[in-house]
């Protein structure tokens, strides 16, 4: 029995972006690459077809979807072999920041852009000086009367050079606790004191608009900080189960579109007159990669099953996004190795795999963080 249920609506729904990615993005994928970032017309088309923030309600523009179709998105994409067209990050792991924490009056100003495609979103937390300690993020958030003057700067922000609204992390200076003084914010492209900085040039993920970001003297409405005052920490981890949940998803599809692709060109591929599947090195390598993905595809639909009951899976969450990841990148080694030379050249989309997979364990938390949480929650 398998464990997650898809429906006809739900393979119909994957069909129909299969043949959108393969006619409206794989095409321009390395274009993309090249110019290091995905027109915005890319993402209008994804929202055209019912392809971002599926699950935000009906009454804001959505369809209420579940999970699942998030699922397909997410592995459908890495099939694209590029990591531009981030729909993931902003339909799971931004969007759902505004569905579950903004006013009304937010929601119906900004989701039917985020489902449009038309306001694409990015989350700003990382810091030159602060990676995955949240607590310890320096930028700040100074009331003044109806408003907050932001200063600070973001690095490594996905989207940042297209994004429209960012969810920004900021801290008040004068709370003493680090936890509590952190607040989530919402801040237009368009505010003054905003600046989008260089795009950073990075080993993989060539086409993503990865960016620093700077706030000088940055003034936003008060009514703009989601949620209570301080809780901005409570709602990171929150949200941090499905972002890392995500990444794993992400990681195992990646470790399953790398073998196929492997054993494709193994079996075409010939040495001393024969297939190279033919060579029981050959054999055992793939076998073993095989068992691999296919124990993260069992761990990651359980978990999937697990979060749409809404069950707590934070330390399994953990355990899976450092395991996946490490699992993915030892796949897109040994599928490398298979290759040979021309796995290393860029004409072989096994390169492009390769270099993309290592950053998914730094980030959504590096992989170190992943195995403190779960030590933290086994009481070790």
């Amino acid at each position: 029995m398998e464990i997650l249920q898809y429906t006809d609506e739900h393979r119909m729904f994957r069909d129909a972006l299969r043949r959108f990615l393969a006619k409206e993005v794989t095409p321009h994928v390395d274009q993309w690459e090249e110019a290091g970032i995905v027109p915005r017309e890319a993402w209008r088309k994804m929202g055209e077809q019912g392809f971002l923030a599926m699950s935000v309600p009906e009454e804001y523009g959505g369809l209420g979807a579940d999970f699942l179709y998030s699922v397909i998105v997410t592995e459908e994409l890495v099939r694209t072999n590029h990591s531009g067209l981030a729909a993931p990050l902003h339909t799971d792991i931004i969007v759902p920041y505004i569905v579950s924490f903004a006013t009304e009056e937010q929601k119906h100003k900004y989701l039917p852009g985020c489902i449009s495609g038309d306001i694409i979103t990015a989350i700003a937390m990382t810091e030159p000086n602060t990676g995955s300690d949240l607590a310890a993020i320096k930028t700040t958030a100074v009331e003044s009367g109806d408003d907050v003057i932001i200063n600070g700067q973001k690095t490594f922000i996905s989207n940042g050079i297209n994004c429209d609204l960012l969810v920004l992390a900021a801290r008040d200076p004068s709370e003493e606790n680090p936890h509590a003084a952190v607040d989530l914010f919402l801040v237009e492209a368009a505010t003054p004191g905003f600046e989008k900085g260089k795009q950073i040039k990075k080993v993989g993920w060539h086409s993503q608009d990865t960016a620093e970001l700077y706030f000088t003297d940055c003034r936003i409405p008060k009514a703009n900080r989601l949620g209570e005052k301080g809780s901005g920490f409570l709602k990171l981890m929150l949200k941090l189960q499905q972002e890392r949940l995500v990444c794993a998803i992400g990681a195992v599809a990646a470790a399953e579109y790398m073998l196929e692709m492997t054993i494709r060109y193994c079996k075409e591929r010939t040495a001393f007159g024969r297939p190279l599947t033919k060579f029981q090195n050959t054999q055992f390598e793939i076998v073993e990669m095989a068992t691999e993905t296919r124990l993260g595809r069992t761990f990651i639909d359980k978990l999937i099953a697990d979060h749409m009951e809404g069950k707590e899976i934070v330390v399994d969450v953990s355990m899976a996004k450092y395991w996946t990841t490490d699992m993915a990148s030892r796949v897109a080694d040994r599928c490398m190795q298979l290759f040979g030379g021309y796995g290393y050249c860029e004409e072989y989309p096994i390169a492009r795999a390769w270099r993309d997979i290592r950053v998914t364990r730094i980030f959504a938390g590096t992989n170190e963080i992943m195995k403190t949480i779960a030590a933290r929650f086994m009481g070790l």
